[in-house]
């Protein structure tokens, strides 16, 4: 006996259209695989929050991320599954091929470098992107030059980080520069293509603007991961000159926050002094609307400083060194002072410590900055425009780039057969 089936209703029909839109984005779901040296921490590190931005921003273009990492995941490691894969290993390209992704973001040049030749080997159609995070050789030429007391100059630029980063840069189909002073660094001075770099700063949303007011602050505070090293140098300049503060502001206090402190931080500590090493941040929004201002005398680094575009976000002007500034500042506006020289930083410091106007006006810099330099709305929409151009014309893009196919030519790529040795070596042992 045939069952008369009955006329379909409104909830019927609601019932199949979401069954649609389900095999819908199952079916256009695109697939990005991040290879990292690290699992990204966000509440350690600016590099953190830069990477779990980005996988922000691909999870709402409706694509199923993995990430790769020869690295364990922390106590402090974002909310992100992590597949272990291994250096110098051959079973990892058995891996990328089953995962068959549409795009490979390497979290680095090193990440490059070890697995970026594998990934084309075994998956030529996946878009190839280095997040740069910031130029390492730019980072490294400064902080040499500092530790010899002079000024970086071009030759400084030109040692082996130079060449190996460059050579990512070239190799990878698209570049991720996080400022907009590298940008401009490498088409300028090393005349690398506009179609292989995007410039892509931190991004924010319109920032809420209903913070503590000033009178309800109190206190000077620093931060910063103490694995990178520009930032114990910084804590290093803050000791010199927190005295010559403390002078003018007896009650005033400078609390030091980070990530991996070290003993070395830990003995700078002086309650006496007001010098206070407070250890690992929690809550940064939270932390940072308890302070009156963030003192940043950064000596040398590159890229964007993640607590300098915190500071804007969470409405805490500050006062920080022309590197701190370098590729932040909106034309003339600052949210606080940028001042290189120690006498002058200080009094720029009582100055926005103690005046509520002065402090006020810092405070709405910041926001406008981040509404003209770091606007999510603006980048997002012209980075997925560039990525999907090159996607679509993937084939044109890498024949085009003819420095990158020299580069990964078998007689270029060294990293290639010394990683085949070591793992040689290694199936011997």
């Amino acid at each position: 006996m045939i069952k008369k089936s009955r006329p379909l209703n409104d909830r019927d029909f609601y019932l199949l259209e979401i069954l649609a839109e389900t095999i819908y984005l199952c079916i256009s779901m695109k697939h990005l695989v991040i290879i990292g040296m690290v699992v990204p921490e966000p509440g350690s590190t600016a590099a953190g929050i830069r990477m779990m931005q980005l996988v922000e921003v691909f999870r709402e273009w409706n694509y199923r991320i993995t990430l790769l990492t020869s690295a364990q995941p922390t106590a402090f490691s974002a909310d992100i599954s992590a597949v272990q894969i291994q250096l110098n290993d051959s079973a990892f390209d058995e891996q990328i091929r089953q995962l068959n992704p549409d795009a490979v973001l390497f979290d680095r040049y090193v990440s490059e470098e070890q697995f970026g030749w594998r990934v084309a080997e075994n998956c030529p159609e996946a878009v190839r992107i280095l997040d740069t995070e910031d130029l390492h050789f730019l980072r490294e030429a400064r902080r040499k030059a500092f530790s010899e007391g002079r000024e970086a100059t071009p030759e400084d630029l030109s040692d082996d980080i130079f060449i190996r980063e460059i050579a990512s840069i070239l190799r990878s189909d698209l570049s991720l520069i996080i400022s907009e002073f590298e940008y401009h660094l490498l088409i300028s001075n090393f005349k690398i293509s506009e179609k292989i770099l995007f410039y892509l700063p931190f991004v924010s949303e319109y920032p809420d603007h209903s913070f503590r007011k000033f009178t309800e602050r109190n206190h000077f505070i620093s931060i910063g991961n103490f694995r990178h090293e520009p930032n114990w140098k910084t804590v290093l300049e803050l000791k010199k000159i927190w005295p010559s503060i403390r002078y003018q502001l007896p009650d005033a206090e400078m609390h030091i926050y980070g990530a991996y402190i070290s003993d070395k931080v830990f003995q700078l500590h002086n309650e006496k002094e007001g010098f206070v090493i407070k250890g690992r941040a929690g809550n940064v929004a939270e932390l940072f609307e308890k302070y009156r201002v963030l003192l940043a005398p950064i000596p040398f680094g590159a890229g964007l400083k993640g607590k300098l575009w915190e500071s804007m976000m969470y409405g805490l002007p500050n006062v920080t060194s022309s590197m701190g500034a370098e590729g932040m500042h909106f034309e003339n506006l600052w949210n606080g002072f940028i001042e290189d020289h120690p006498a002058q930083f200080v009094d720029k410091a009582v100055l926005l410590y103690t005046h509520e106007k002065i402090w006020n006006s810092a405070q709405h810099n910041g926001f406008q900055i981040l509404e003209n330099k770091f606007r999510k709305l603006y980048f997002v929409p012209l980075f997925r425009a560039f990525l999907d151009d090159i996607s679509q014309k993937l084939r044109q893009h890498r024949t085009e780039n003819y420095l990158g196919r020299l580069l990964s030519h078998q007689s270029m790529n060294a990293t290639k057969y010394m990683s085949r040795w070591i793992e040689e070596k290694n199936r011997r042992k």
